[in-house]
């Protein structure tokens, strides 16, 4: 029973997961803006007509999460409180047929290539010309940068090519325009996105061309800083490191999934590469740039690994001392080729490896930081909490890497601009700063 006047055409989009489903809804919610809706991005106002969730499905903890969203909005559905309820992303394309069936209150679901038929069902028309366009829900002075769609690569235990298909590279010329578009809006920092960034020109050019894609973006002006996410490790193109010795607008920053530092598990997750080849793509990637931050992610838990195994890791972990480093732990998924075999590690020793694997790099974080006291760097000031400005180096990437922290009482910086830095203390994952006389 409707209990309240919601305004007609009020879309609200509610966006879950990663920086590639920001990206997806930025380009949902210029689609709708074109076609005279008026779009909020989590609004807390409550007065919307439509709400679209935009799902992640990657790991069970991400499932969960966009399930209780998705149910939380079917009660304020029944409530009155919103008039139509869309779900759309990755959870949506790999578990429709179940969702339908659960959570009836869902008008309708979509996959993550849906967009037109969403739009279509909303009586809007998808707008080619729009192609490329998006509404940032980041601050304006940065935006994720999604270069391709999709991941040909074999692992074992992931369903992103269940979720989201054969890697597609985007045109380079599209990226080009899309790019300068962003630039001339005031857009200063790059995060290039894809499942797969060493895949990109595959598919199109027969080769690998990231290296050609990096340079005409750097060519672009007002780009101040270009940065690379989802780096595969096997098969990197090392001629994208020539270009970052050469373009001072493309940050010394590599993230690189690496996912387990022995070869007994590497193997097991079909990553392509094994310990000694990973340990001399580290070094070759070190030598070429010395000053490079590497941040990695890890799986712990994966079935078969033994406490000799994590062991190994925490000592790999110890010798390699990554820059920046998460850790998930394991998902058991189905239809990945890991799910044959048997989850034989419990949630309690995962967790508590996990909590290991981020004991060891918390000391590292420190030694790390603590080298950079005294030291000044150019520093993006990302925004304004309390009595503070938080800001990055070239070598942290937006919301999950190192802040840079400066006192209001030291001057005045703006949001956006960047500013000479020197660092004056370190905490583990956290710089004190002080504007530079």
């Amino acid at each position: 029973m409707k209990t309240k006047t919601l305004k007609k055409n009020k879309v609200n989009v509610i966006t879950l997961g990663c920086a590639k489903n920001i990206f997806d809804s930025e380009i949902m919610m210029a689609q709708l803006k074109a076609n005279a809706f008026d779009v909020e991005h989590e609004s807390e106002e409550t007065d919307s007509e439509i709400v679209i969730i935009n799902t992640c499905g990657f790991i069970d903890n991400a499932k969960e999460e966009s399930i209780n969203t998705i149910l939380a909005w079917a009660k304020e559905k029944e409530k009155g409180n919103v008039s139509k309820l869309y779900v759309t992303g990755c959870l949506s394309e790999r578990y429709k047929p179940e969702l339908e069936k659960d959570i009836p209150e869902v008008d309708a679901f979509f996959g993550t290539r849906d967009l037109p038929r969403l739009l279509k069902t909303l009586k809007a028309d998808y707008k080619t010309e729009l192609v490329g366009e998006r509404l940032l829900t980041t601050p304006s002075h940065f935006a994720y940068f999604k270069i391709a769609e999709g991941c040909d690569r074999p692992c074992s235990f992931c369903a992103i090519p269940l979720m989201r298909g054969k890697h597609v590279s985007t045109p380079m010329d599209q990226l080009i325009k899309n790019a300068k578009s962003l630039a001339a809006n005031g857009t200063k920092e790059l995060v290039l996105i894809a499942q797969d960034l060493t895949f990109y020109g595959l598919d199109i050019e027969k080769k690998r061309t990231l290296s050609e894609l990096l340079k005409r973006l750097s060519d672009i002006e007002g780009i101040d800083w270009i940065r690379l996410q989802y780096a595969f490790p096997s098969g990197f193109p090392m001629d994208v490191l020539d270009v970052m010795n050469e373009r001072d607008n493309i940050c010394k920053y590599l993230d690189m999934p690496l996912q387990h530092g022995t070869t007994k598990m590497l193997q097991a997750m079909k990553r392509g590469i094994t310990r000694e080849k990973t340990d001399a793509l580290i070094q070759d990637i070190r030598m070429k740039v010395p000053d490079i931050a590497i941040r990695t992610t890890l799986i712990t838990g994966f079935p078969g690994e033994t406490v000799a195994d994590h062991k190994e890791l925490l000592k790999w972990i110890e010798q390699s001392r990554f820059e920046r480093l998460g850790v998930f732990t394991y998902s058991h998924e189905e239809n990945t080729s890991a799910f044959v075999l048997k989850d034989d590690v419990s949630a309690k020793t995962k967790k508590k490896r996990a909590d290991e694997i981020m004991e060891v790099q918390s000391h590292i974080s420190l030694e790390l930081n603590e080298a950079k006291i005294g030291k000044t760097f150019k520093v993006l000031i990302d925004k304004m909490e309390g009595d503070y400005y938080i800001g990055r180096t070239e070598f942290d990437s937006p919301e999950v890497d190192n802040e840079v922290v400066v006192a209001k009482s030291e001057g005045y910086l703006r949001v956006g601009d960047f500013a000479d830095i020197e660092i004056v203390n370190a905490e583990h994952y956290d710089l004190i700063g002080k504007i530079k006389a």
